[in-house]
């Protein structure tokens, strides 16, 4: 898992719209990127945390942060979870696995299903450069993560 003070790996995946996207992109000049690993659209915990971030997204602008989210399922899924819940930042798609087995957050057999290994719960915020400031990792998915810590780390 990617530790404060080291650099994120880069990596390109597919959004909601099956446009490859890289992690560069998001990292602008002057803002924080707030990588967002969740288990998977339509589940309860995964929806709360997304509609969180979603209802908090003008307060993250102004602070002057980008926010991704980032799981395992196809590009069609995140397309319609984002058109169902409003969704209006970028959802990547990491359906080989790379990222999350690169970033280390796997969740092995989610639900009790043998070999459906999904992306843990895991916040990472990184400056312009791509260099780690903040790194949280759920103790198991159905964990949502601190949403006042998160911004209080974006100052």
């Amino acid at each position: 898992m990617p530790q404060v003070g080291t650099t994120a790996e880069g990596f390109t995946l597919y959004d909601a719209d099956k446009k490859e996207r890289k992690l560069s992109e998001f990292l602008t000049k002057g803002k924080r990127t707030i990588l967002a690993f969740y288990p998977g659209a339509f589940t309860g915990v995964c929806d709360q945390e997304m509609c969180t971030f979603r209802d908090m997204f003008s307060d993250l602008e102004k602070m002057n942060a980008n926010l991704v989210g980032i799981s395992v399922d196809a590009p069609f899924a995140l397309k319609a979870f984002a058109e169902k819940y409003g969704l209006k930042f970028p959802l990547l798609s990491d359906f080989k696995r790379e990222v999350i087995q690169k970033y280390g957050v796997v969740w092995k057999n989610l639900g009790g299903v043998n070999g459906y290994d999904t992306s843990n719960r895991a916040i990472f915020i990184l400056d312009d450069g791509g260099r780690v400031l903040y790194s949280w990792m759920a103790p198991n998915p159905g964990v949502l993560p601190n949403f006042e810590e998160i911004k209080k780390n974006l100052a």
